[in-house]
């Protein structure tokens, strides 16, 4: 993985576990609903894995995912960043919120690195 500082790291876990929360009130949502909750469940679970699989690389925590697992977690994760790429176009410069996608995407992209390192 490429270096990154501490402080960084801790920016973009927080940015990924933000996203978790997010993924987990939402499919919350739509199971109370009573909706297909298929697509958001599959969401969720690729980014609790690649959240692990960022806190292994970077703190040293155990990741123990099988290789099946891993690799449709970063499908998941790679089908996500284009709509975020997206978000960020539209966000008003210097707003929060483009502040909030551009740590969004960067530790989607720290992600997928995390994650090829572990298919290797």
């Amino acid at each position: 993985m490429k270096a990154v500082s501490p402080e960084r790291q801790t920016l973009l876990i927080k940015s990924m576990q933000s996203t978790l929360s997010k993924l987990e009130k939402t499919y919350k949502n739509m199971i109370e609903k009573g909706s297909n909750a298929t697509l958001a469940k599959k969401r969720l679970d690729a980014v609790k894995i690649a959240l692990d699989s960022l806190e292994n690389a970077w703190y040293g925590t155990e990741f123990s995912y099988e290789k099946e697992n891993i690799l449709e977690a970063r499908n998941v994760i790679v089908d996500i960043l284009p709509s975020v790429e997206k978000q960020y176009g539209n966000a008003k410069e210097g707003s929060p919120q483009k502040t909030l996608l551009e740590r969004r995407i960067a530790s989607i992209e720290a992600a997928i690195e995390a994650l090829d390192a572990h298919t290797q």
